[in-house]
């Protein structure tokens, strides 16, 4: 660095060139040394911590780990360790979570609570499914607990529905299954099977309140049912999900 000129007691820096003579004007700062540029922020990035979080276990709710089964006559060679498994029961059911092994929970009976830790923070499929199987398991015990719901409304003219024990056009896949009966402006009702697990019911004629245990269940039989009439921009018309909105576009003029 050297002065170059010296105006009203402030002098002007300018960095010393390392570049050719040749090289045009408007090349020359990014030809500089890189150790001279300042850099925006030098703080490292952040990383999740939702995968050390506790988990808080409702006093009704129990939390199990069974360790796998190892049967004493082997009759192939195998790498691949046997998962654990974590059962938890509550009063609306019970479900259970595989434990890849390399992950391991720590139960705590009496502080009602249970962490999740790995064995190799730096890599990066264990930090990966470190937080994916704890938001797994913090679903699944808010589920046996109290139970996840969907709420769908149901926007446009003459758009019902309806729970129905039996369907014409739909065959049952399992004993006692109730339909979901739409209609959404089609010329046929659309008739769609209740997955096993989950209560239906209409509140109103444009609502549908969906529950169950599995958040991944509910949710995808939700989305089933907008499939069948998406929320459009024009008129605001469709079926919407829980809180779902959308922006309403300007009508088209020709």
């Amino acid at each position: 660095m050297r002065i170059v000129a010296q105006k009203a007691g402030h002098c002007i820096w300018k960095p010393k060139t390392i570049y050719s003579s040749n090289v045009p004007d408007f090349l020359a700062p990014a030809l500089c040394n890189a150790s001279t540029r300042q850099k925006f922020s030098t703080s490292p990035h952040p990383r999740s911590r939702i995968g050390g979080a506790p988990l808080s276990l409702p006093p009704e709710v129990d939390l199990r780990i069974l360790e796998p089964v190892v049967s004493k006559r082997k009759t192939s060679i195998t790498r691949v360790e046997p998962p654990r498994i974590v059962e938890v029961q509550g009063p609306l059911g019970k479900m259970t979570l595989q434990l890849p092994p390399y992950m391991a929970i720590d139960h705590d009976q009496a502080k009602r609570k249970a962490t999740i830790s790995i064995q190799d923070r730096e890599e990066r499929k264990q930090r990966e499914m470190w937080g994916t199987t704890r938001a797994y398991l913090q679903n699944h015990i808010l589920g046996v607990s109290e139970g996840h719901t969907a709420i769908l409304r149901l926007i446009g003219v003459g758009y019902r529905a309806t729970i129905e024990k039996s369907a014409t056009t739909v065959q049952p896949e399992y004993p006692c299954q109730e339909f979901v009966s739409l209609k959404v402006g089609y010329s046929h009702p659309i008739e769609l099977g209740l997955p096993m697990g989950v209560k239906a019911s209409t509140p109103q004629p444009t609502r549908i309140l969906l529950e169950g245990v599995e958040k991944e269940v509910v949710n995808q039989f939700a989305a089933k049912i907008r499939m069948w009439r998406k929320p459009e921009p024009y008129k605001g018309k469709g079926i919407f999900v829980n809180g779902e909105t959308i922006k309403l576009k300007a009508k088209k003029i020709k």
